[in-house]
């Protein structure tokens, strides 16, 4: 999986609207990702439109697999800690949270640029989390609903929360100016400067998911059973609680609120691995990242000479397997 990822980074940095000779960009590869990566070196001097242009696919194919780990992480622990198999950051609102607080943030002028989405996007993948993980434990206790239910009240607060961003996109031209394109699921246009802001916070969230793998693995067998084998549940949800919102806020602040990414993930690796989180974690951050390359990819390829954000084409993508999911029984107890 490592060397499809390396592949699909390659050939994003060929693909585009305007048509590029794959032996020439392979030549003056080393430069443009030098060139995207060293501010000191790009000024030093002038480099050729091809190198400028590939130069700039670098960021976005960097951000597309920082947003596809984060977000394939994150709906790993979210099926685990819940219980559901159709739980993801983007159906269950963790995504949409994130982009209302940036939304929020950018109308009261408490943040001006996308190197700073980092922190609101957090706050607001928190909130919402928490009211994911609260459904969560009614669903398990007395008279709880079913599954697809659940995911039907994350739905409805996805579209409530969306339906802030958009009004304050059209209250306020500079927010509409900065998040147009964001709010579809975009990683076209940036720079890696929103990469430098979050690598950090990514590779905690990323290093603590994998390390939740074999307390999830306790988990599946039952709260009673895992405390007496000596996990701390309430701790251990705590700590997945935060991860999900560190990992679901760094994918929002990097490519605006994609779905799907975090129901495909898990679900695929799984069906390879079995139900040891140990494995589905790691695999599904690698897979998760796989998955935005392609869908980022097909964008430019599917709609040239202009390109569909990779929102979109995930969409595209993970709603039949929403419905498959549905229909082969992954979901049981009714409405």
């Amino acid at each position: 999986m490592i060397f499809s990822l390396a592949g699909l980074f390659v050939l994003s940095l060929l693909v585009g609207a305007r048509a590029t000779d794959p032996g020439e960009v392979l030549r003056i590869m080393p430069q443009a990702v030098r060139l995207a990566f060293d501010a000191d070196f790009a000024a030093s001097q002038p480099f050729n439109d091809l190198q400028l242009l590939i130069a700039g696919r670098v960021p976005r194919a960097v951000l597309a697999i920082f947003a596809g780990g984060a977000l394939g992480a994150a709906g790993a622990l979210m099926q685990g800690f819940t219980r559901n198999p159709l739980a993801d950051p983007g159906i269950l609102g963790v995504n949409a949270g994130a982009a209302a607080a940036i939304a929020i943030a950018l109308t009261l002028g408490i943040v001006s640029s996308p190197t700073q989405f980092l922190w609101p996007a957090l706050v607001g993948a928190l909130a919402t989390t928490v009211v994911v993980f609260l459904l969560a434990a009614r669903g398990r206790g007395a008279g709880s609903y079913g599954p697809l239910a659940y995911v039907l009240a994350g739905m409805a607060l996805t579209a409530l929360l969306m339906s802030v961003v958009n009004a304050l996109m059209l209250q306020n031209a500079a927010v509409l100016d900065m998040l147009r394109v964001w709010s579809t699921g975009s990683v076209a246009g940036r720079d890696l400067a929103v990469a430098r802001s979050t690598v950090v916070v990514l590779i905690l969230g990323l290093i603590a998911s994998v390390f939740l793998g074999r307390t999830l693995n306790l988990l599946s067998l039952g709260d009673d059973i895992a405390a007496s084998l000596g996990i701390n549940v309430a701790g251990a949800q705590l700590m997945g609680l935060l991860t999900i919102s560190v990992l679901g806020a760094v994918a929002v602040s990097c490519a605006g609120p994609v779905m799907f990414i975090g129901l495909a993930a898990p679900h695929m690796v799984r069906s390879l691995t079995g139900p040891d989180y140990r494995q589905i974690i790691p695999l599904s951050i690698c897979l998760g990242a796989v998955l935005a390359l392609v869908a980022d990819i097909l964008g430019r390829l599917l709609a040239q000479p202009g390109e569909l954000p990779m929102g979109i084409v995930l969409a595209l993508m993970g709603v039949p397997l929403f419905i498959t999911l549905v229909r082969r029984g992954f979901v049981r107890g009714g409405v």
